[in-house]
């Protein structure tokens, strides 16, 4: 169902690629926090950059991040995993963004109602109001054509939480968080070129009550889906309190999986 609302260094460079000689997708992780902003980064956001689109994955505050590596010009699509705070309360920076396209955010079934009752006066710029117009694609479980392919599964979360794989321009991307170990998540990442999953948890920790991953899980995940690259963010910011733990994960697993990274806010990596 479709609804609408009313109506920079080296960065510089894919500004000025074509469609024609642009070769790979470039992945940018704009907030790989969990539930707060510290000094490691900001809350959840990742931008994937293809010749055609802007594909954004959740709206944490990273995403305010995201003019400083796009096209305007583009067609930007925004998925919404969930409503938890720490993944759409960068919405209320849309309004410093000039789209020359309408804005469309992708989510499940009733996300319109929800983002108009969280995005109006008092608290924020209300989405009629925004200098862009704005449209919702509300998705159900399944495989969309809209127009690139992608498939939406629900997780496993306190909250319904839906995961994405993208395929787009031949390659296959996973976006899972937050989730615990579950069937959907290894589905949607089966034979995925990236894999973007969650490390809310330090290795041997569990949380039944609030599902989150810990770094054994997410590889799991990756190997029984055969995921070609590994990329773990959503580090609980309470858990993870320096950048030098995240590192020592990647130090930790090389030789169990050699394609694990451990991301950090700005980091951009082709696909």
């Amino acid at each position: 169902m479709v609804q609408g609302t009313g109506v920079r260094g080296g960065i510089a460079l894919f500004f000025h690629l074509s469609r024609t000689t642009w070769k790979k997708m470039q992945v940018t992780f704009l907030g790989t926090n969990g539930w707060y902003d510290t000094l490691t980064g900001n809350t959840c956001s990742v931008l994937v950059r293809s010749g055609d689109y802007n594909i954004i994955f959740d709206a944490g505050n990273g995403i305010a991040k995201v003019d400083q590596y796009i096209d305007q010009e583009k067609p930007t699509f925004l998925f919404i995993s969930h409503l938890h705070l720490d993944h759409i309360a960068g919405l209320h920076t849309l309004n410093k963004f000039r789209f020359t396209t309408p804005l469309c955010i992708c989510g499940q079934v009733g996300i319109t109602g929800d983002l108009h009752a969280i995005m109006r006066e008092p608290f924020t710029v209300p989405l009629d109001a925004l200098p862009f117009p704005v449209r919702f694609m509300e998705l159900a479980e399944g495989t969309h054509s809209i127009p690139f392919q992608v498939e939406c599964r629900p997780l496993v979360h306190t909250a319904p939480c839906f995961g994405y794989a993208i395929t787009l321009d031949g390659k296959k991307i996973t976006f899972c968080t937050d989730t615990g170990t579950c069937e959907n998540a290894i589905i949607l990442a089966r034979n995925a070129d990236l894999l973007i999953t969650e490390c809310g948890l330090k290795p041997g920790e569990k949380s039944p009550e609030w599902p989150h991953l810990n770094p054994e899980d997410a590889i799991n995940i990756a190997k029984k889906a055969r995921a070609r690259r590994l990329a773990l963010i959503h580090f609980a910011a309470h858990t993870y309190t320096t950048l030098e733990e995240r590192f020592e994960i990647e130090r930790k697993y090389q030789k169990d999986s050699p394609c694990l990274l451990a991301a950090t806010d700005g980091l951009t990596i082709e696909v």
